[in-house]
């Protein structure tokens, strides 16, 4: 087991309208140079892959950020591959399955990276809220999709064990970026015509909250119905 993930806010703080930026994306890049997340009012979908930090707007703008932008959320990790495969012609559901007998347990988080070509690759973007922020069921609601077929590129996402459900998302959160750096964002299903399967395990979970945020520390949480919507929503 190497490394560690890092992870910036919850899920949960999404899902209760905590959509305020409390963290730039350099500070996210010093703890990795493999990860997802958004940015300030939930805005869209951020994918970083080799160090670089990439965005994917509700208007289907995608750009490599500056590192100076702000986000609410975000999951970080050094890549080391503790085992690969390859894959061939296989659904997202397939290759997840094996992904998982792969993983040392369900019990531990790991990070999931595929390179190659996909048959298909479906994605998600939402548009950003503005204050006073809502609920992010609400913009979820009107997310924007986008299909694209034959595409080359690299998925990266995170298993969380269930038990940390409303930290992140129970099972896998996914995100892509294509090898052009023209296209990506959460991804919602795929297929792989031709790719290689790295997983990498991690010993520890760091996990940092928003220490200055008055309005998060004196919110009660209705832990319940925000697990349900994360359901909805990831």
């Amino acid at each position: 087991m190497t490394s560690t993930l890092f992870q910036h806010g919850t899920l949960g703080m999404l899902m209760e309208g905590f959509l305020e930026g409390t963290i730039s994306i350099n500070e996210i890049l010093k703890k990795g140079n493999y990860g997802l997340g958004t940015l300030s009012g939930a805005d869209g979908e951020v994918v970083i892959v080799d160090g670089k930090a990439f965005h994917m707007n509700g208007d289907k703008r995608f750009i490599e950020l500056n590192g100076d932008e702000m986000t609410p959320f975000g999951m970080v990790a050094q890549f080391s591959s503790d085992n690969s495969f390859k894959v061939k012609n296989k659904t997202s559901e397939a290759v997840l399955k094996e992904v998982e007998s792969h993983m040392i347990s369900k019990n531990l988080f790991s990070a999931v990276k595929i390179t190659g070509t996909f048959k298909m690759m479906h994605i998600r973007t939402i548009h950003a809220q503005e204050e006073p922020y809502q609920r992010l069921i609400e913009s979820a609601r009107e997310q924007v999709e986008i299909k694209e077929e034959n595409i080359t590129g690299t998925l990266i996402g995170f298993y969380t064990p269930e038990l940390f459900h409303g930290v992140s998302v129970g099972g896998f959160h996914n995100h892509f970026v294509d090898e052009n750096e023209k296209f990506g964002g959460h991804v919602l299903d795929f297929e792989v015509l031709d790719g290689t399967v790295e997983i990498q395990n991690f010993e520890t979970f760091e996990q940092q909250l928003p220490l200055t945020n008055e309005s998060f520390n004196k919110s009660e949480m209705d832990n319940e119905k925000i697990r349900k919507e994360i359901r909805e929503t990831e």
